[in-house]
Parts: C-alpha cells; sequence; structure tokens
C-alpha cells in the first residue's frame, strides 16, 4: 500500500514524531495509517522509558480553580529543560493534569506510594493509573508518555495538591 507525503505531513501533525520516523512507521506499515500510528506509540513508549531516569529540574507550578471558586488543584510538573518548560504542548499538560487532579481526587501519583497493606484501587486512587477524564481510553501515565514522546525529555508530576471548600 502507498502512502504519501500528506500522509506523513497528517501522521506528524497527529503524533508529534518527526518527518523521518513518520515516514519510516508508514513504510513499516505498508502505508496503514492507523498501524503507523500504533507503531509510533510504541516507539514514544520505549523513547519513554529510556528517559525515565533523566533529571527533571525545570518546569512550572499549574492552578486550577473551579469556577464556583469551592475546588482548586496545584500541579508541580517537571521537565528537563525550561524550553520545553515554556512550550504550549507542556503548558496544555500541567492544565490538563491540574484539572483531573481536581476532577478525579487521586491520594497519591503512583501506586509505589500506597502504604503497605491498603485496599484502596490504585487505579482510582494513583493520579498516573486513573482513566484520564478527556479522554477515558488512555491513563494520566499514558498522556504524560505522549508527551514525553513529543517534547523529547523526560516529563513527571512532582507532586499535588487538591483543596476543596467545607472538606
Amino acid at each position: 500500500m502507498a502512502y504519501t507525503a500528506e500522509d506523513v505531513k497528517r501522521l506528524r501533525e497527529l503524533t508529534g514524531a518527526g518527518m523521518l520516523d513518520c515516514k519510516k512507521a508508514l513504510e513499516k506499515a505498508d502505508g496503514n495509517f492507523d498501524k503507523a500510528v500504533e507503531i509510533l506509540k510504541a516507539q514514544g513508549h520505549a523513547a519513554a522509558a529510556k528517559r525515565a531516569e533523566r533529571d527533571t529540574a525545570e518546569g512550572m507550578v499549574e492552578v486550577y480553580m473551579h469556577h464556583n471558586k469551592r475546588l482548586g488543584a496545584l500541579v508541580e510538573l517537571n521537565c528537563e529543560t525550561d524550553f520545553v518548560a515554556r512550550t504550549d504542548d507542556f503548558k496544555g499538560l500541567a492544565q490538563q493534569i491540574a484539572l483531573q487532579v481536581a476532577g478525579a481526587s487521586p491520594l497519591y501519583i503512583s501506586k509505589d506510594e500506597i502504604p503497605a497493606g491498603s485496599e484502596d484501587n490504585p487505579k482510582e486512587v494513583c493520579l498516573l493509573e486513573q482513566s484520564f477524564i478527556q479522554d477515558e481510553s488512555k491513563t494520566v501515565e499514558q498522556l504524560i508518555k505522549e508527551a514525553i514522546a513529543k517534547t523529547g525529555e523526560n516529563i513527571r508530576v512532582k507532586r499535588f495538591a487538591r483543596f476543596e471548600l467545607g472538606r
């Protein structure tokens, strides 16, 4: 199955991968666009795993405040460089994670933080394990891995806090 330059461009816009990576993925998938997307996603997750040990000393603190001012969330999202921290993609990710914290009320960042002997379901109480509230087909961790693949830098949630009036 053949592919066009327009297919490469569309794949790049959808995934954020480089042009050469998109071309190679389409070649590997014999021009099948959906299969090429899956190939790039798999490559992105592998790249995210390689970057996981990199230091994240830059980033931002994002605030979400509900319209009635009775609910708010703070999230510290870190990355490797201030260049990435200033991009719209990174800022958007921070906003999405702050909204997730406000809406889904996680107690921990990852399942490693759950106390031993706890009966809590990690998919309910761990931010990274929760289904993303704006797209339940993926977890927050998958959302972050997609951003890592797009930016080429390690990204991690350092800490968060959720505030609700009367609680």
